[in-house]
């Protein structure tokens, strides 16, 4: 666990040096959230020669905080989806998005994320990715995060 809250204070340290000052305030994600994510069988550790170098989430819809969206709709709404949540690496890492989607895709058609509006770093890696922008939506806390979707069509 030690390894993987280095790497979430590795990825804090990036927000913070990118401007995104608000996003993933102190003691998030906490040990206990990554725990959670992990005894839902959707907490993953990225590693390079052993070593832990980026986490991911990924888990099974529903979302609560997906169920209502604001200023605009999502992709289908009657389709089961995964969801990612907290995408982290060390700032020396290269690729780690990019792996990320290739592991969800291969696993679920119907994805959806959600950013702080000031993470512009990963606005611009989900936009790059195919994901179409679809609202706004509110997290437990209030806090606002930009929500977007990919739907990849069955290719048969």
């Amino acid at each position: 666990m030690a390894e993987i809250m280095k790497v979430m204070d590795a990825a804090r340290k990036i927000m913070r040096q990118s401007g995104n000052i608000h996003q993933w305030g102190e003691g998030y994600p906490s040990e206990d959230v990554i725990i959670s994510d992990m005894d839902k069988h959707g907490g993953f550790v990225i590693e390079d020669g052993g070593r832990i170098v980026g986490y991911f989430a990924f888990l099974p819809s529903p979302e609560p905080t997906y169920s209502k969206i604001y200023n605009g709709k999502w992709l289908n709404d009657t389709e089961s989806y995964h969801v990612i949540h907290r995408i982290a690496s060390y700032p020396d890492v290269h690729g780690i998005f990019s792996n990320v989607m290739d592991y969800c895709f291969s696993h679920e058609s119907n994805v959806r994320i959600d950013t702080h509006r000031d993470n512009t770093i990963m606005q611009h890696n989900i936009e790059r990715h195919g994901f179409t922008y679809c609202g706004i939506i509110y997290l437990a806390s209030g806090d606002e995060r930009l929500a977007y979707q990919r739907v990849v069509e069955n290719e048969q």
